[in-house]
């Protein structure tokens, strides 16, 4: 069984010109790319498999990432099922001089275990073992309602 706390990931990507749209923020397919790519190491590292996305939940884009500033990424598994894995996926746009942050895109997404043909395969039992990821877990359950 593995932790929900062993499943989080925190990533950081630099908005670089190829990363921006023509208003010079970060293109939301290249953030939605990073989202799944996070989510997507959570759930493996939950699953012990490989794991392809099945579902974006509601993607909202609060504020933009300016050109020159940092996407920070957060995920980690909050629930599973049969082979399916849900992971809670936050991005901060952030000041790399001065390290001050703000929230910019909140979502879930669900990856399915596969094997090497592709077939769905089952996951393991998702267990809370401290207040943090009670909290974490708690944050992500109330969300998807």
């Amino acid at each position: 069984m593995t932790a929900l706390l062993e499943t989080y990931i925190e990533n950081r990507f630099p908005v670089q010109p190829n990363h921006a749209n023509n208003n010079g923020t970060l293109h939301g397919g290249n953030l939605m790319k990073w989202l799944d790519e996070v989510g997507g190491m959570s759930a493996i590292r939950f699953a012990g498999e490989s794991c392809v996305t099945a579902r974006v939940d509601e993607l909202d884009f609060l504020r933009p990432v300016p050109l020159g500033e940092t996407a920070l990424i957060e995920g980690y598994v909050y629930d599973a099922g049969e082979t399916s894995v849900n992971v809670a996926l936050r991005a901060w746009r952030e000041e790399p001089r001065s390290g001050e942050t703000e929230l910019t895109t909140e979502s879930t997404f669900t990856f399915v275990a596969i094997d090497e043909d592709g077939t769905p395969i089952p996951v393991p039992e998702l267990t809370v073992e401290s207040e943090k990821g009670e909290r974490l877990r708690e944050r992500a359950l109330s969300a998807s309602e």
